[in-house]
């Protein structure tokens, strides 16, 4: 039996089970099925595959900070995989895990192997999981096990972690400094406010997790907004959403709402007036506000996990660790990109979803950028699109974003997107059935100005009733559009603005029951809508979705810029 370097026993445990390698990272949230364990990401190489009671080897996860809760639910459901190997420093899986074993019982070994050991794995059929080795087919790939030893905790910490601040506290610090010690962090920091991805209703794990740490007394200590939720807490049963689906999902909102967190219930919190500054250490979950932080606004932040959010905001500490240090900040990959000088704001989510595709979990600098002078709404596609295809924090434009001037590491690896890429992309993301039954608009949260584009564009205009059109956007948001008329400009053009949710929770009915084919102007819902909705989720412009909702069909065809 040929043995194999040693890999890491981020938790232990025991199992045994078929070998499911993936090829590409992979998002839990939007990627799997929480009620079966099947990969649903229709853009996934391994899309179908099954992976419960399966050892899963994957370089890393991807995309949402929600998977977290799929893990979770996949756990308390008995269909989780029965290991997780990973070959890269992985956070979002890791704490669904976590979670489950501290507070559930529910143990699923997470291990992180060298390279050379997890392709041997990947190669495997079945594999058996020990508390000193893998053992699969002839190899045996011995573990050792996490250091245990504590961060170096201040006497605050330290009290906190004794239970002087009850057993909420004491809970949340017990999992931010398992997550710290996997993460390699020497101590924790403060931070200034949180935001919490927690608060979508991904299934009844997030729901148990939140109320039992209500039962405990928890009470956030700095100021926490939440994120988009899965109904529209105050319409939800006029929209004619089933009980029992809207008031789990009501009530793991309100759970959080007890909790102190703000009910902004938005995916875009740096819309929200007093976004965070330039430097300031912030607890932000959500994959797309994470990477928009860091990015744009030059904030520190990791991407943290779905149930790490409410630990940091219980405690206003977080692990010294990724995006928070210098270190994790640098780009390793510069994509110098050809961009055409006549761009569409389309460009912005295609370029973040092709960026992500070559970055992975790295850093990258993008140049070329600067002369289409984006504007917030470009950098918010952007970095929402970048996020579905990478698992890295952030992002750096050379000549737009705060800190890309000098970002790039000497030894930073290259590669390019040129106008072929970008072809080859839309027709990626662009293709489906001519004829369109929704247009969806906001996925992250609409900003005024994108709502105002889109009133503009639909203006005097003829409509085709039977496509309909949905534009999400935060409750801030929702009450400018009121005030200044944009909200009954798009009401007068059979468009409909709802609060609270966003597309990437968004259920039937409040979904139309009879759409079958999707048009979209963001990249991030493109990628994930097919797995989410079923249907067929085309990218297109603004022009395009006018068209749609014109004559309700829209051939395919690449945008002028790149015709």
């Amino acid at each position: 039996m040929s043995r194999s370097e040693a890999g890491l026993a981020i938790l232990a445990g025991a199992a045994t089970g078929p070998v499911v390698a993936l090829s590409e990272p992979l998002s839990f949230w939007g990627g799997v099925d929480p009620a079966t364990g099947r990969i649903i990401d229709a853009r996934h190489p391994q899309h179908g595959r099954d992976l419960a009671g399966a050892v899963v080897a994957m370089p890393t996860s991807r995309g949402s900070c929600s998977g977290s809760g799929v893990l979770l639910e996949l756990a308390l459901a008995g269909r989780a995989p029965a290991a997780l190997v990973f070959a890269e420093l992985e956070d979002v899986a890791t704490l669904g895990a976590l979670v489950a074993a501290e507070m559930f019982g529910r143990r699923v070994p997470v291990l992180r192997l060298p390279p050379s050991a997890h392709a041997a794995l990947a190669r495997a059929r079945t594999a058996e999981i020990a508390a000193d080795a893998i053992h699969a087919e002839g190899l045996a790939i011995p573990l050792r096990a996490a250091a245990a030893g504590d961060l170096d905790l201040s006497a605050r910490d330290r009290a906190m972690l004794a239970g002087e601040d009850g057993e909420a506290v004491a809970q949340a610090m017990r999992i931010l400094l398992a997550m710290g010690r996997q993460q390699g962090a020497a101590r924790l920091t403060d931070v200034t406010r949180a935001h919490i991805d927690g608060c979508i209703y991904a299934g009844p794990a997030n729901l148990v997790f939140a109320e039992a740490m209500a039962a405990l007394g928890a009470r956030v200590r700095v100021p926490t907004t939440t994120n988009a939720i899965s109904v529209d807490r105050e319409n939800w049963r006029r929209q004619g959403v089933p009980p029992d689906f809207g008031d789990p999902a009501a009530r793991l909102a309100d759970a959080y709402t007890r909790m102190g967190c703000r009910p902004t219930f938005t995916c875009a919190p740096y819309l929200l007036d007093g976004a965070p500054g330039f430097g300031e250490a912030v607890g932000w979950s959500e994959s797309n506000a994470v990477i928009f932080a860091n990015s744009v606004l030059g904030a520190r932040t990791a991407k943290h996990p779905d149930f790490l959010d409410l630990c940091i905001a219980l405690t206003g500490r977080a692990p010294l660790a990724g995006p928070f240090l210098d270190a994790g900040r640098r780009a390793r990959l510069v994509i110098d990109i050809d961009l055409p000088e006549d761009a569409g704001a389309e460009a912005w989510p295609l370029l973040g979803y092709l960026a992500g595709h070559l970055a992975q979990e790295r850093v990258p600098l993008l140049r070329g950028l600067a002369a289409g002078a984006p504007t917030r709404d470009d950098l918010k596609a952007l970095c929402a699109a970048f996020g579905t295809t990478s698992a890295a924090p952030m992002l750096h434009v050379e000549g737009v974003t705060p800190e890309a001037a000098g970002a790039a590491t000497p030894d930073a690896a290259k590669a390019a997107i040129t106008r072929a890429d970008l072809a080859a992309g839309w027709h990626r993301l662009h293709q489906g059935p001519e004829e369109i039954d929704l247009v969806a608009i906001g996925s992250p949260h609409a900003s005024l100005e994108e709502c105002r584009a889109l009133a503009e564009a639909l203006d005097g205009q003829g409509r085709d009733t039977r496509v309909a059109c949905l534009v999400t956007a935060g409750r801030q948001v929702l009450a400018a559009a009121e005030a200044e008329g944009t909200r009954a400009r798009l009401a007068a053009s059979k468009v409909e603005m709802i609060g609270d949710l966003c597309w990437c929770s968004i259920a039937r009915p409040v979904f139309p029951v009879g759409a079958r084919t999707v048009l979209t102007t963001s990249g991030k819902y493109a990628h994930y809508g097919p797995g989410l909705s079923g249907c067929a989720v085309r990218l297109g412009t603004l022009a395009d979705c006018a068209e749609a909702l014109r004559s309700g069909r829209v051939p395919a065809r690449l945008p002028p810029w790149l015709g």
